[in-house]
């Protein structure tokens, strides 16, 4: 089953139990594919699909913290409940040892030697890691292995 199916069928699971708040995550998630879906024309890929989520994750992640800095935990709750409805949609985390050992792999085989290279190096991690790993996590190992 493709992910955008899966996500179809947990939406219509979640309407029968009747649970509000993950069918609301879901329309989210599914109105934010088919916008993508329009605007460009073509059936996205499971790939493109799993970058949206970590889109729509991270958006979550930053306005809990706002939320948290502003006392609204209310608002936060909700924002860190959506997260994990997302996140059952992302594959396995990949650990900080399996991105080292990723990143530098890209790095060797790129042959980067120095910051200036960093961009081929993120755009090669990316195309390889996305969605199973934060990008700031590998923003920040590419920076260390290339400095």
């Amino acid at each position: 089953m493709t992910l955008k199916a899966q996500v179809m069928a947990d939406m219509k699971t979640a309407m029968k139990a009747k649970d509000k708040a993950k069918v609301g995550t879901l329309r989210m998630f599914t109105a934010a594919i088919k916008q993508v879906e329009v605007d460009e024309r073509k059936e996205l890929s499971e790939q493109e699909i799993l970058s949206i989520v970590g889109k729509m994750i991270k958006q979550r992640k930053d306005a809990a913290v706002q939320y948290k800095d502003a006392g609204r935990e209310d608002l936060e709750t909700i924002e860190l409940a959506e997260i994990a409805v997302l996140e059952d949609y992302l594959p396995e985390q990949l650990s900080q040892d399996a991105i080292n050992d990723i990143v530098q792999a890209i790095i060797n085989e790129s042959g980067a030697n120095g910051m200036q290279d960093m961009g081929k190096v993120m755009g090669l991690a990316k195309a390889q890691i996305a969605g199973q790993a934060d990008m700031g996590v590998v923003s920040q190992t590419v920076k260390s292995l290339l400095s």
